[in-house]
């Protein structure tokens, strides 16, 4: 996951997968079917572990405000640690982007696009609850939740601090949803 991660699919090399995986290439090839199998893998392992704790916050039955904040600070953390590459494997997972029907691309954005449905429905939910005003369009909001938390995940990769981002989350949540 971690040389899926740093390097992305294409820059990651066999040979790399190879010494992370402390297996030879054949098992790989045996184990995973292909370097595509494998990433895609990596990419669940990825969700359901470094993404978990992001995503828990949206079935926070809580103010969709508190919850959408927490996700940014679960984000922000998970990002910018040092222990870990930095960024979003889902976002930088494809670093050169091929056709729009290659099959990695079209595999991440609809990863991609399963965190903004899951957006998208808590939002509506937090409407129906009267959190938001009626007039609210949940998926306009969660297309914009979606593109600020891509930008993390660039800020991230480029040494931008978690107190900056952190900072920036705030005004953003200020503007998205002002009180």
């Amino acid at each position: 996951m971690n040389v899926f991660w740093q390097h992305g699919f294409d820059g990651a090399s066999m040979t790399q997968l190879v010494d992370a995986m402390q297996i030879n290439s054949p098992s790989i090839y045996a184990a995973f079917g292909s370097k595509e199998d494998l990433f895609r893998e990596a990419v669940e392992l990825y969700i359901t572990s470094d993404g978990d704790s992001t995503m828990r916050a949206l079935t926070d039955d809580g103010d969709v405000r508190d919850a959408l904040r927490s996700m940014l600070a679960e984000t922000i953390q998970t990002f910018s640690r040092y222990d870990e590459p930095r960024g979003c494997l889902i976002v930088l997972g494809a670093r050169h982007l091929g056709p729009i029907g290659d099959p990695v691309r079209t595999f991440l954005r609809d990863q991609r696009e399963r965190i903004r449905v899951r957006l998208a429905e808590r939002l509506l939910k937090a409407k129906q609850k009267g959190e938001l005003a009626p007039e609210a369009d949940e998926e306009v909001l969660a297309t914009c939740v979606m593109t600020f938390l891509n930008g993390i995940s660039i800020q991230t990769v480029d040494g931008v601090s978690q107190p900056i981002l952190l900072a920036a989350a705030e005004q953003f949540m200020d503007h998205l949803f002002p009180r």
